[in-house]
Parts: structure tokens; C-alpha cells; sequence
């Protein structure tokens, strides 16, 4: 009777999940998950369209859903964080902390376009959204990376640096980045200063 007693005046102190504060808990998911729903994320958006295009605008949609919550949820966690406010600084941020954050692994290079300072691009080999993907041969075009390129595109813009992020087929996938000109007039303004 008292162990009886005993068990329900611990489990009156145990606080309501809701009530806890945010911790980072395990920093490591099952792939296998991470392939399954991203598997059903392609099959739900497949239901909703007819074309290749759309269904990359309509992957590249929910990235931006899940690319705000990113950034939103790393600034809540790492209070002692700064944000970075020049250009080249904010595109390394994104290289390795958000990439680490999401992938495990850094994105493999970060390049500007010779002919184009608007343009950078980001290059990843083998993207993880794109690995266990089997594209059909109606589909042939289809790349999945377009959702990771919402993500990017939501995290950039979020921090105050506007751009237009789209996947594309070559060295593996390159995510190109434009961003608006007056973000680069500020990014020449601060390196003057």
C-alpha cells in the first residue's frame, strides 16, 4: 500500500512536458526514418500535381515551411549565438552550422560565380533527400534538392539576406543562390566601414 502511495505522489511532481525547457536532446535520427518520411513528404506533394515543376515548386515550398522553423528553433537554442551580418560570413553559417544541423555533415563547397556577384553556389555530391529517391523515367528531371533549397532559401532570408535558391543537376547537386542586389550594395558597404 505505501509503494502504491508512493508512486502516485512521484508521478504528481513530474512536471508536464510542456512545462520543460527546450533541450537538444539526441542530436542523431535514424536515417532510415529521415528516408521514410521524406519518401511520403515526395508522395504527398506527387498526389497534389501533375508536372515535374510543380512538384519541385511544391517541394521547395515545404522547405521554406521547415527552413523557417530551423533558424527559429537554432536561435532559441543557442541564445549566445550572434547573428552574422556580412554576406561571405552568413553563407558559411549556413555551409556548416544549418548543414551539420540537418545532414550531419557539411555541404562539400561553397563557390562564387565568376561572371555574376549576385550568384554563389553551394555543392553537395550526394544530398541525403536525393539518396533513397528512385526517379521514375517520366521523371527523368526531377530533383528532390529542391526542397533542401527551400530550406536554404527560408534560413538566408529569415537572416536578412533575400535570395532565390534553386537545385540543379551538376557535380552532383548545386544549390544557386541570386540574391537581391541591395544585399550586395550592403555586404560593399560593411567591408568598407
Amino acid at each position: 500500500m505505501e509503494k502504491l502511495e508512493a508512486l502516485k505522489m512521484s508521478s504528481m511532481r513530474r512536471t508536464n512536458i510542456l512545462d520543460r525547457p527546450l533541450s537538444k536532446g539526441k542530436s542523431e535520427v535514424s536515417q532510415s526514418i529521415v528516408a521514410l518520411l521524406f519518401s511520403e513528404i515526395v508522395q504527398y506533394c506527387q498526389s497534389k500535381v501533375y508536372t515535374v515543376p510543380e512538384l519541385q515548386n511544391r517541394l521547395h515550398e515545404m522547405g521554406q515551411d521547415v527552413g523557417t522553423r530551423v533558424i527559429d528553433l537554432y536561435f532559441m537554442r543557442e541564445r549566445s549565438s550572434k547573428r552574422e551580418t556580412k554576406l561571405t560570413q552568413m553563407l558559411l553559417f549556413v555551409k556548416t552550422t544549418v548543414w551539420k544541423n540537418l545532414f550531419g555533415k557539411e555541404a562539400e563547397k561553397l563557390e562564387h560565380a565568376n561572371d555574376d556577384e549576385r550568384t554563389y553556389y553551394i555543392i553537395e555530391k550526394q544530398p541525403l533527400v536525393n539518396t533513397y529517391i528512385s526517379v521514375p523515367k517520366d521523371k527523368g528531371t526531377l530533383n528532390c534538392a529542391n526542397f533542401t533549397a527551400g530550406i536554404v532559401e527560408a534560413v538566408l532570408t529569415h537572416c536578412g539576406f533575400p535570395c532565390k535558391v534553386t537545385a540543379h543537376w551538376h557535380k552532383g547537386t548545386t544549390y544557386m543562390i541570386k540574391f537581391e542586389d541591395f544585399v550586395i550594395a550592403r555586404d560593399k558597404q560593411l567591408e568598407e566601414k
